[in-house]
């Protein structure tokens, strides 16, 4: 039975790293590859998971600020069971607290090649996404999704999937001094990107993980989608904290994400959203053409 997210129920930041994470070299061949494996279970083959996998490794290993980085996707399970689970689903809740537009939706993405399908939870007729070069729209009222849906596509996968997002080409990574957060030390490591990265390459993160566990404690971010901010500049930094990792086949992903502005010294500052992440599990079963655009889509 293949899965069907009508009836399941069930990172542009999005936009801006569509380019991140890359195809292998070998394109051509890795596609007809890959398209031959997913025929009946949507999965990347294990060796090009593999392959994927020692290249970030090997990247990563080459600076103090990669190593935390690597240190991270390994404590929250590996770029090995990240690839390698399947598509991502997952329902993204997020609600700011001075009650303009809340963006909920289940969405079941895939991270190996940035291709997104989000639903809506009150319409499950109503659907948006990215197939990896076009965004699209498909719903009856035009304002079932009163938002920016090219630019959210692929933002919710790169609000809560960090580390993992971090691996592929046009990343720049640089250590920044240790600080205290919620009276533990933690590394901090501060990630742009090249020019011609994406859609937005000036955003950038700073990611804060526990120095002893490894694992990602909080994020702070700009975003700077030109869509959003036509004559250049960026929004406000938010510090977004990481709420309670549940495990999920062997990853460890945030089920709770709070975001706040940020103070001049890099703290918490008012608290404007909260955005709580449920339902997530990791899907094999979907048609090979689960994520290609539908017949009649609006083209965003």
């Amino acid at each position: 039975m293949k899965f069907n997210i009508q009836v399941a129920g069930f990172l542009i930041i999005g936009t801006l790293l569509s380019s991140c994470n890359e195809q292998p070299k070998e394109k051509k061949e890795a596609t007809e590859v890959v398209t031959e494996a997913v025929t009946e279970d949507y999965v990347i083959p294990e060796a090009w998971v593999n392959k994927r996998v020692e290249k970030a490794k090997s990247k990563l290993e080459k600076s103090d600020a990669g190593k935390i980085v690597w240190a991270g996707m390994e404590a929250h399970g590996g770029l090995k069971n990240w690839y390698g689970n399947g598509a991502l689903s997952f329902r993204f809740n997020y609600q700011p607290l001075d009650g303009s537009t809340v963006r909920d939706s289940y969405e079941v993405v895939d991270a190996w090649r940035n291709k997104a399908v989000h639903t809506s939870v009150t319409d499950s007729t109503a659907t948006f996404g990215w197939d990896g070069e076009t965004a699209w729209v498909q719903a009856k009222d035009s304002t079932a999704f009163a938002y920016d849906t090219k630019f959210w596509a692929l933002t919710p996968l790169y609000l809560f999937a960090h580390p993992f997002v971090l691996d592929g080409e046009g990343v720049n990574l640089e250590l920044l001094p240790e600080t205290t957060y919620k009276n533990k030390t933690n590394d901090v490591v501060k990630v742009t990107f090249a020019a011609g990265t994406g859609d937005a390459p000036d955003d950038y993160y700073i990611l804060q993980f526990d120095k002893e566990s490894h694992l990602l404690t909080a994020t702070r971010y700009i975003v700077s989608y030109p869509e959003y901010f036509k004559d250049g500049g960026h929004n406000p930094e938010k510090f977004m904290e990481v709420g309670e990792l549940v495990n999920v086949s062997g990853v460890l992903l945030p089920k709770e994400l709070k975001t706040h502005w940020s103070t001049k010294e890099g703290k918490q500052g008012e608290y404007v959203t909260q955005i709580d992440i449920s339902d997530i599990h990791f899907v094999k079963d979907i048609d090979q053409d689960f994520f290609a655009v539908p017949e009649n889509a609006k083209i965003e």
